[in-house]
């Protein structure tokens, strides 16, 4: 027992050094925080944003450019709230929610201890808990002038509906034949009772979804290659694999549209949690689509003469979580021999910052051959040009934010112009000349 408590603190410390980082070196920050800040919202700081942009492009890359069978998309939050009567969402999308009389705290039913809901006993006071009622996550808004129930519309709690809607769109316009995808990334909002662990669950946060369109009888086979395309994805992004593991969800776990269902889990400081979800969701989707519209969403398959409503294997990544899983697992403290050193070992395509260019001293034409360098890498990556404190001091800083290589101007530059490259990872360093700095960043930050 004390071993796991020890573990268990240990890993609480974790999360709180890497909180404490994001808010120390801006990659996050609580949001609205000079009012006191506003529960479950979270705004991305200069590195933050660096780093979500990364993750993004490095799905896009993935699932758009290296493939030749999906389309990108960009749909509307708004959108007609018949979709979601469609979707399942108005009468399914909920959690069960109970309030304590005395303290007034309100849960989910389904994550406070059997014993209390059974007695009706708040596990925070001890006071009495109401019934479980239902409570919709979807937030509500009105569209127009006139906040009456004809006009209600919602902000998604999900992106793929805007996919489903716009199937036809797309593979017309793009003259796309069956099988093939359509990927976007974009907002969502849900009403979370009980959000929390940081980043983990937000009450708006963004996805990285696609939906890949397949002949039925084919979509287990298709189900089987995606799970695996997505889990080796998370290893291409430097996730170690000993953090990952697969979840298969059983006949009780199953949501209402799926008939098989696997997710990618990370082994997060609070435990295994999902990253993404790949779900078979049959022809659920377009046929409640087509009953509602009224729109004939079934699709002529030249290739074996039939009309049918396509298969649909869903991939949905959250990439706030993603995000968190890329800074827990890069998050090292090392011991130098003579101090703990901080270092985000992030994959150098993610990193917010690739490269610092550092005079080693302020004199000696060291800056303006340093600014030099700085200048050139900046039309192509994100780069920080610093000249403020000791050089081992600089280093530290660059090892905390991740930042996979430094550029150092010394005194060897001024004859010879090469400069000194220093690697994050192992701290060891190299010589290249100036002229050479681009090509070998350019090199070594791929994907």
């Amino acid at each position: 027992m004390a071993k796991k408590n020890a573990e268990t603190s240990q890993q609480t410390q974790i999360m709180d050094k890497l909180v404490s980082l994001c808010k120390r070196r801006g990659f996050i920050f609580q949001s609205s925080e000079i009012y006191g800040g506003i529960n479950a919202c979270w705004d991305y700081g200069p590195l933050g944003v660096e780093l979500k942009n990364n993750i993004k492009q490095a799905w896009w890359r993935a699932m758009v450019y290296e493939r030749d069978d999906i389309e990108g998309l960009d749909a509307s939050v708004l959108m007609h709230p018949k979709v979601w009567e469609a979707s399942g969402h108005v009468e399914n999308f909920t959690d069960p929610l109970v309030d304590c009389k005395s303290c007034k705290l309100r849960f989910r039913a389904d994550q406070i201890p059997e014993e209390n809901l059974k007695l009706k006993k708040c596990p925070e006071c001890g006071g009495e808990l109401t019934e479980p009622r239902k409570f919709n996550l979807m937030f509500k808004t009105f569209m127009g002038p006139v906040e009456d129930e004809a006009h209600i519309v919602y902000l998604r709690p999900e992106t793929a509906q805007g996919i489903y809607v716009n199937f036809e769109n797309v593979y017309v316009s793009m003259r796309r034949k069956i099988p093939f995808g359509i990927a976007q990334i974009g907002k969502a909002f849900r009403n979370e009772i009980t959000p929390g662990n940081f980043i983990f669950r937000m009450r708006e946060f963004e996805q990285m979804e696609m939906q890949f369109f397949v002949r039925p009888g084919t979509d287990m086979e298709w189900f089987e290659i995606w799970k695996e395309e997505r889990y080796k994805w998370y290893l291409r992004i430097g996730i170690k694999p000993e953090k990952l593991r697969f979840h298969k969800h059983g006949p009780d776990e199953l949501a209402h549209y799926a008939s098989a269902a696997y997710d990618i889990q990370f082994e997060f400081p609070f435990g295994w949690q999902e990253l993404e979800g790949i779900h078979n969701r049959t022809d659920y989707d377009l046929s409640r689509h087509q009953q509602y519209s009224g729109k004939d969403l079934s699709y002529y398959d030249d290739e074996i003469k039939q009309k049918y409503i396509p298969y649909i294997i869903e991939t949905s990544a959250g990439c706030d979580r993603t995000l968190l899983a890329v800074l827990v697992n890069a998050y090292d403290e090392e011991d130098t021999g003579k101090e703990i050193r901080t270092v985000l070992r992030l994959h150098p395509f993610l990193a917010p910052i690739k490269a610092a260019v550092l005079p080693l001293v302020n004199r000696e034409n060291m800056p303006e051959i340093a600014w030099e360098i700085y200048k050139s890498l900046k039309p192509h990556f994100k780069v920080f040009y610093d000249d403020s404190g000791s050089i081992g001091r600089r280093y530290r800083r660059q090892d905390e934010i991740g930042t996979p290589f430094c550029f150092t101007v010394d005194s060897q530059t001024l004859q010879d112009g090469t400069v000194t490259v220093r690697d994050r990872d192992t701290m060891k360093q190299e010589r290249i000349h100036k002229s050479e700095v681009l090509d070998f960043l350019k090199e070594k930050i791929k994907f």
